[in-house]
C-alpha cells in the first residue's frame, strides 16, 4: 500500500484529500505545515508528498506533487526546479491527482543531473518503489481461499468474462491480477478503472477516449481504458457504481468488441478481456433497476466470491506473518515478535474492513508496540 503525505495549510483541504486517497487504497496521512510534515516523515516512509505552493516542504528525499491556486507558468516552472515530479492546479481535479500519484510511485527516480559548475550539489529525489507492483501472493490454506486458488486456475486459461463479488478490502484486485497474471494475455497490458471514483460525465471518456475538441478540456486525443488494454485485460472495480447510460456504452463494447471515442465516428477495434469486480448484489441492484441485467449476464460468464476475512480466520496468523515481514522491509526494521495471545485476540476481530483493515492494524502495532507485539498492544492499539 503506497504510503502519502498531504501537505496544505487548507483543513478542509487535507480531510477531502485524504478521505479520497484512502478509499482509493492509499495509507495517507496530513499536516499543516513542516514541522509536523517532518515528524511525520521521519517515522513512515512515504512514497509521496502533495504540497501546495504555500507549504514549505521537508527535504526527505521523497517523490513531490505541487498543488496551486496560481496556474502561471512561472510558478509551475518554480515548483519543477525545486524537484516536484508534477504541478497540478487547484480546484484539484482527483482524476489527474489520481494518474499523477501513479506514474510518481510506480517510475523509477530521474537520474542524477549533471551539475553545473559553480552551482553547488543537485538534489536527487528516489522513489522507494522503483518498478510497477506484482501480482502479490494470495495468504491462506484455508478451504475458502483454496476454493479461489482453484478457480483462478481453472478460469485464467479461457477467455470467459469473470464477475469477482465480495466486501470491500477482502482483495477483489487481486484476485483480477492472478487472473492476468496465470492467463495468455500475461505479457499484455493490464488496465485497471475505478468506476466508483470517476464522476458520471467523465466515465465515458474514461473508459473509451476522446478526441481533440471533443468538449472544452480536450485539448489533445487521448485513449481510453478499452484502448489501453487492447490484447490484454481490463479491470472494471466498483462496476456496480457505474450509471446506466455508461452501462449501456460499456454492454455495447462487450457485445461488438468496438468502441467509439466521444468526439470520434470511427469505430475502433479492440481485443480485450474484461474482469469485473463489485461489492454490491448485482440481481438486488436489477430488482432496484439501477444495474442492466443484460450487462450483468455479459459480465457473469464466471463468479468469483472471495470470503470476508472473518469467514477464515483461521488465516489470520498467516496474514499476520506476511504483513510483518513486508511493512519491517518497507520500514527497513527488523521483523517484530507477535505473542500469541495476541494472534488470537486478532482471530476474535470482527474485521469489517477485512485484509485491508489487518494490514493496517499490523502496520500500527508495528509502529506503537515494544520489541513485541503483545495481547495488551492489541487491546490497546486496535
Amino acid at each position: 500500500m503506497a504510503k502519502v503525505l498531504i501537505l496544505d495549510r487548507s483543513k478542509s483541504v487535507r480531510n477531502v484529500l485524504r478521505e479520497r486517497l484512502e478509499y482509493e487504497g492509499f495509507s495517507a496521512e496530513a499536516a499543516e505545515d513542516e514541522a509536523q510534515a517532518s515528524e511525520l516523515c521521519g517515522r513512515i516512509p512515504f512514497d509521496v508528498i502533495i504540497s501546495d505552493t504555500e507549504c514549505r516542504v521537508p527535504d526527505a528525499g521523497i517523490p513531490l506533487i505541487v498543488l496551486s491556486a496560481d496556474p502561471s507558468i512561472d510558478t509551475a516552472v518554480a515548483a519543477v526546479r525545486n524537484g516536484a515530479r508534477d504541478f497540478l492546479t487547484k480546484p484539484v481535479d482527483m482524476n489527474r491527482l489520481l494518474q499523477s500519484l501513479h506514474r510518481t510511485i510506480d517510475q523509477p527516480a530521474p537520474a542524477p543531473a549533471i551539475p553545473i559548475p559553480g552551482s553547488g550539489p543537485v538534489p536527487v529525489r528516489r522513489s522507494r518503489r522503483a518498478h510497477p507492483a506484482r501480482a502479490e501472493e494470495i495468504i491462506g490454506l484455508s478451504p475458502e481461499i483454496e476454493h479461489v486458488r482453484q478457480l483462478i486456475d481453472k478460469v485464467a486459461p479461457c477467455e470467459a468474462r469473470v464477475l469477482i463479488t465480495g466486501e470491500n478490502g477482502t482483495g477483489k484486485e487481486l484476485v483480477a491480477r492472478w487472473l492476468h497474471a496465470k492467463s495468455p494475455r500475461a505479457g499484455a497490458p493490464f488496465v485497471e478503472v475505478n468506476c466508483a471514483a470517476i464522476p458520471s460525465e467523465l466515465i465515458e471518456s474514461e473508459l473509451f477516449g476522446h478526441e481533440r475538441g471533443a468538449f472544452t478540456s480536450a485539448v489533445k486525443q487521448r485513449k481510453g481504458k478499452f484502448e489501453q488494454a487492447d490484447g490484454g485485460t481490463l479491470f472494471m472495480d466498483e462496476i456496480g457504481d457505474m450509471s446506466l447510460a455508461a452501462q449501456a456504452k460499456v454492454l455495447r463494447a462487450l457485445q461488438e468488441s468496438r468502441i467509439s471515442r466521444v468526439g470520434g465516428d470511427r469505430e475502433i477495434e479492440v481485443d480485450v478481456r474484461v474482469v469485473a469486480a463489485t461489492n454490491k448484489d448485482l440481481r438486488e441492484e436489477i430488482r432496484k433497476g439501477n444495474f442492466r441485467e443484460d450487462l450483468y449476464h455479459r459480465l457473469a460468464v464466471i463468479v468469483v466470491r472471495v470470503p470476508a476475512l472473518r469467514e477464515h480466520p483461521d488465516d489470520i496468523p498467516s496474514l499476520v506473518e506476511h504483513f510483518i515481514r513486508t511493512i519491517a522491509a518497507e520500514y527497513g526494521t527488523p521483523p517484530k515478535p507477535i505473542a500469541p495471545e495476541a494472534l488470537a485476540a486478532l482471530q476474535q476481530m470482527p474485521w469489517t474492513g477485512n485484509i485491508r483493515e489487518l494490514r493496517n492494524v499490523i502496520e500500527r502495532l508495528m509502529v506503537l508496540s515494544g520489541g513485541t507485539i503483545t495481547a495488551e498492544d492489541v487491546k490497546a492499539y486496535c
